[in-house]
């Protein structure tokens, strides 16, 4: 799996609300950080879906290092 580009060295903290939709950008080129908009196109990168499941924080991953996209597991410390 190719990784995007560095758009940050952490996670970003979401309050998601339940049953709603997020798009994760996948590609490092988004000004929206960490959600895509649309800086992908005409790149083999797409964002990632994620459908909150409940309200709550997550912890969404900037570095695009991450093997658990769309969120952080400490990747960008490696």
């Amino acid at each position: 799996m190719t990784k995007g580009q560095r758009a940050g060295n952490g996670a970003i903290a979401v309050e998601v609300e339940e049953g709603k939709s997020y798009f994760w950008c996948s590609c490092g080129k988004s000004s929206k950080q960490p959600f895509c908009d649309g800086s992908h196109k005409g790149s083999e990168f797409n964002p990632v879906a994620y459908k909150a499941e409940a309200t709550k924080k997550m912890f969404f991953c900037t570095c695009k290092q991450t093997n658990n996209q769309p969120f952080c597991d400490g990747s960008h410390n490696k």
